[in-house]
């Protein structure tokens, strides 16, 4: 099939290489030409897709990127993977819009649209079909297939990838969940369909809801259990031994991603909308895991307290700006946060991340990172930072070196040991 995939990013860069693989001549569809350049270079720029992977695929012609909305004519099937941001506490949709508006120009008779991108129960019915209507002049259901499939990659595993996870699929009738169930059984070991489009949205919000309440409780209770003198760590490795009834999640310094921040806040924002009650535990869980970035600040702040400074003019080492480990995803990071509170209050912000690249996973020079200074994780600039902070645990780090030059190292991730680290 012609397939285009609207979207280039942690999501559907990964999905048109799939695709590709699978035999489809596929587009991928980005607006951001700095991005479609690079890709045509087979210079990508998502760790869980190697250039070795792309580079075959572009030589073979069985897959384009491209910014032209012409380009897209013809397609036999597309999928929409652009982002959801919230603006102000409220779903932007604007991007599937966007996306939907050009697929509608040349939506033929026969052809499926998909959309993966995460979002509220109803958006795939009640907004993309009567959009897709509008520019097309046909009609969902009769004359084209639209579906539903939440996406579910998580970057930097190396155990989960597109291909063996389980993969959600509905469509708004009999006839477009079987194209879409077609679909991606050429391109994943399982899928799992359901009975309509709500119910598939609904279980990424669900899916991602779970995390974020778990996390949210034990950070509450990494908070508590400090103030206790109580090692938070030790017990969950203790409740974490018990083989039924218990899923172990460990605390952080915040969520990041698109994932966590976001994503339960659609749910929450639907239910108020639609039913007029809150959602508390999203409302509870946002704001324990939006404020760990101010406890981390607070916790380095007595530390450095502890030992006579002040952190206006110390100088601090943050370690990992991206929101997980082993990944360059700094979207929605609680570094960004730490950065800012820190910069504030006349701190000497430094940052070491392998990952993270100016002008590729962060914004220009007004970025959250704009006024920090990016250096190595070297022996000396370890043991000139009057605090080091670990954010994110990469496996890249050398912690025997972290533990041995740090003159007071806050954990935020318990990898290092050694008597100047505190745990969070």
């Amino acid at each position: 099939m012609r397939v285009v995939i609207a979207g280039q990013g942690y999501v559907g860069l990964p999905l048109a290489v799939r695709s590709a693989e699978a035999g489809h001549q596929v587009i991928g569809y980005e607006i951001d030409r700095r991005r479609v350049s690079r890709l045509a270079d087979g210079d990508s720029y998502i760790e869980d897709i190697p250039d070795t992977r792309l580079r075959p695929l572009l030589a073979a012609g069985r897959y384009r990127p491209t910014s032209d909305p012409a380009a897209l004519a013809g397609f036999d099937l597309a999928v929409i993977t652009v982002p959801t941001p919230l603006r102000d506490g409220v779903p932007d949709l604007s991007y599937i819009e966007a996306a939907g508006e050009v697929l509608a120009g040349h939506l033929r008779p026969g052809a499926t649209v998909v959309l993966e991108s995460t979002t509220y129960p109803g958006t795939t019915e009640e907004l993309l079909a009567p959009l897709l209507e509008k520019g097309s002049g046909l009609r969902a259901g009769p004359d084209f297939h639209l579906g539903y499939s939440p996406e579910r990659i998580d970057p930097g595993n190396p155990v989960w990838r597109l291909e063996n996870t389980p993969k959600v699929v509905s469509g708004i009738d009999p006839d477009s969940l079987r194209a879409v169930d077609g679909f991606y059984r050429q391109l994943v070991e399982r899928t799992v369909p359901v009975s309509s489009c709500k119910e598939a949205e609904l279980t990424k919000l669900l899916e991602n809801t779970f995390r974020h309440v778990n996390i949210a409780l034990v950070n509450e209770l990494a908070m508590f259990a400090h103030d206790l003198g109580i090692d938070i760590w030790e017990a969950i490795d203790a409740a974490a031994s018990k083989p039924f009834g218990f899923l172990r999640f460990d605390p952080g310094p915040g969520v990041g991603g698109h994932c966590l921040p976001i994503d339960p806040s659609f749910l929450s924002w639907r239910v108020e909308r639609a039913l007029g009650r809150s959602f508390r535990f999203v409302e509870l869980a946002n704001d324990v895991n939006s404020h760990m970035p101010d406890y981390v600040v607070r916790r380095l702040t007595e530390g450095l307290n502890q030992r006579r400074r002040p952190v206006n003019g110390s100088r601090v080492l943050l370690l990992g700006l991206a929101y997980k480990k082993n990944t360059g995803d700094a979207r929605e990071t609680p570094a960004a946060r730490i950065a800012e509170l820190l910069t504030r209050m006349g701190a000497e912000v430094r940052a070491a991340d392998p990952h993270v690249l100016p002008g590729v996973h962060l914004p220009g020079q007004r970025g959250p990172f704009s006024g920090v200074h990016r250096v190595p994780p070297t022996p000396e600039e370890l043991a000139a930072a009057d605090a080091v902070v670990l954010l994110a645990d990469h496996d890249d780090f050398d912690y025997p070196a972290i533990g041995a030059h740090a003159r007071y190292l806050l954990d935020c991730r318990r990898r290092v040991s050694g008597t100047a680290v505190e745990v969070l």
